[in-house]
C-alpha cells in the first residue's frame, strides 16, 4: 500500500498497532466492549508522528481494525468528510471507543454536526441514537440558542430509564448537562435524576464524580461557584 509522506504504509502502521498489542488491556477493554489491546497514549504518539494525513485515514477506517480506526480519527481532516460519508462510518463503528471518538474528534469538528445530530437523534438504532445525544449534549454546554431543553427533559423523564446502555449514559450525560449549564432548569433536571436513579449505584473510583446525575450536577455546581467566589 502506498506510503504517507513519513513513509510509513498501512501494512506497517498495522503491525505496529499489533506489536503494541497489551492482552491484559485487551481483557480489560473486551469489558466494555472494545476489541483492542493498544496503549492510547502510545496510540496517539503514533499519530503525533504521522501527522495529518486524510486519504492515509480513510485507509486506515477501511481496514475495520479497531486500533486503526482509532488512529484514523487522529490523523483525518474533520472537514474533509461527506455526511454521508460520516454517517456509513458511525453506524459501521460499533466498537464503543471508535463510536466516541469518530463524534468527538471528527463529527464534532466538522461542518454536518447539526444535520447529522438530527438525524442520528431520531435513529431507531439506539447506538446511533447515542451519538445524536452526544452531539446534544455538546450544543447544550456549547451552542444552546435553538434548543428545546423542556422538550429534552421531557424524553429523558419518559425514556432513559428503559434505554440500552450506550443510549442510556449518553442521555444521562445530557440530563447533567443541562442541569449544570443552565440554572433555570436545574431543579428539574435534578428531580429527573432523583426519581429515575439511573446510574446511581455505579461504582466510581476514589477522586472521580459520579455519572449519577443529582450528584454530577452538584458537584460541578459547587466547583464552578467555588472558582467564582
Amino acid at each position: 500500500m502506498a506510503g504517507t509522506a513519513t513513509g510509513a504504509t498501512v501494512d506497517e502502521v498495522l503491525a505496529e498497532l499489533a506489536a503494541l498489542e497489551d492482552p491484559r488491556a485487551r481483557e480489560v477493554n473486551e469489558r466494555h466492549g472494545d476489541d483492542h489491546g493498544v496503549n492510547l497514549a502510545r496510540l496517539r504518539a503514533i499519530a503525533k508522528r504521522l501527522g495529518t494525513r486524510h486519504e492515509f485515514a480513510r485507509e486506515l477506517w477501511a481496514t475495520g481494525d479497531t486500533a486503526a480506526r482509532l488512529l484514523a480519527t487522529l490523523v483525518c481532516r474533520p472537514k474533509e468528510f461527506g455526511r454521508d460519508e460520516l454517517d456509513a462510518m458511525l453506524r459501521g463503528a460499533r466498537a464503543p471507543k471508535v463510536h466516541d471518538w469518530l463524534v468527538n474528534h471528527v463529527v464534532k469538528k466538522g461542518p454536518h454536526a447539526e444535520e447529522l445530530r438530527l438525524l442520528w437523534l431520531a435513529d431507531p438504532d439506539p447506538v446511533v441514537a447515542a451519538a445524536g445525544w452526544a452531539l446534544t449534549t455538546e450544543r447544550v454546554a456549547k451552542r444552546p440558542e435553538g434548543l428545546d431543553l423542556d422538550a429534552l427533559l421531557d424524553t429523558v423523564e419518559q425514556e432513559m430509564k428503559d434505554a440500552p446502555d450506550r443510549l442510556q449514559w449518553a442521555m444521562n450525560h445530557c440530563l447533567a448537562q443541562i442541569g449544570i449549564e443552565h440554572p433555570a432548569h436545574r431543579a428539574r433536571a435534578l428531580a429527573i435524576g432523583e426519581r429515575l436513579e439511573v446510574l446511581k449505584d455505579y461504582p466510581t473510583p476514589k477522586g472521580c464524580t459520579s455519572p449519577y446525575a443529582p450528584v454530577w450536577i452538584t458537584e460541578l455546581v459547587r466547583r464552578r461557584e467555588g472558582r467564582d467566589s
